[in-house]
């Protein structure tokens, strides 16, 4: 189907640098505004153009949903942001990705350091082939935990947090590949908390469970904003107005619009935007 397209909106947050520059690049240091913050982004594939001039702003401690068809560059933009991109061969890109002030596009980026400050949560649950103690415990001990009574609190203190701990506490040394699908992706959350992370991108975490599974997902995300930064891409439009704060609709990778989303949702700005959220396409 041809889509007709229309001006993309560049929404800029109070407080980013795009609204208190005067032009050039970035300051470099800690932002004042947006945790995550991309300007002009571009990135290819090869000869394909998958994302184009994305600026996006996402605040702190909020849970941010990205929307779109399939093929729109959600996942990409998201993998973008801790570069998981870098893993697939003929990547390039332009302009810029900032992570609370530091250049993630920088030569000199420590990649491992800046996944470890962002972790990502897959669509299909990934569990080790070992037991839920040492799924959590992966991350820990390769920074070079290795007091048990160390890692058995802080094991505990990341169950606790991805709701999981008084379903798994009587069985963490059994295989975490018994848990059911939704606890195997409650505690490929709680993996991901385990090194404390600033930021937690999620992709489609909730499109391989049952719908309880995914209430307990998304109550999970509401529950965690309060100490991280989340972005969560998504094809459920339902699922990104019950738990997200702000909205991005992205269409043949670029970003159509972005706002609150109980404004982007009921009052968008942009027909392409209103024509998707109300079926007309994707």
């Amino acid at each position: 189907m041809t889509v007709e397209t229309s001006p993309v909106i560049r929404t800029v947050l109070p407080g980013s640098r795009e609204a208190s520059a005067t032009g050039g690049a970035p300051p470099a240091g800690p932002a004042a505004g947006p945790v995550i913050e991309t300007r002009n982004f571009d990135l290819w594939y090869g000869a394909q153009h998958a994302l184009k001039s994305v600026s996006l702003g996402v605040p702190a401690r909020s849970v941010t949903a990205i929307i779109g068809p399939s093929g729109c560059g959600k996942s990409t933009l998201l993998r973008s942001f801790n570069r998981m991109n870098d893993l697939i061969a003929g990547v390039r890109t332009s302009g810029q990705v900032w992570v609370s002030g530091a250049d993630v596009l920088a030569p000199a980026t420590d990649v491992v350091a800046l996944r470890r400050r962002v972790g990502m949560v897959f669509q299909r649950p990934n569990p080790f082939p070992r037991s839920t103690f040492d799924n959590v415990a992966f991350g820990l001990r390769l920074l070079g935990i290795r007091d048990r009574g160390e890692l058995e609190a802080r094991v505990e203190q990341s169950l606790r947090r991805a709701a999981l701990w008084d379903e798994v506490r009587d069985r963490l040394g059994h295989s975490a590949l018994q848990l059911s699908g939704g606890q195997q992706q409650r505690m490929c959350i709680a993996r991901a908390l385990a090194v404390d992370p600033e930021i937690l991108l999620m992709d489609e975490p909730a499109s391989a469970l049952d719908p309880t599974a995914t209430a307990r997902i998304e109550e999970l995300a509401l529950d965690l904003k309060s100490r991280y930064t989340i972005v969560v891409v998504t094809h459920n439009m339902q699922q990104a107005a019950r738990i997200s704060d702000l909205t991005a609709f992205m269409l043949n990778g670029e970003l159509v619009e972005v706002g609150e989303t109980r404004s982007l949702f009921t009052r968008p700005r942009q027909k392409l935007t209103e024509e998707y959220i109300t079926g007309r396409f994707g």
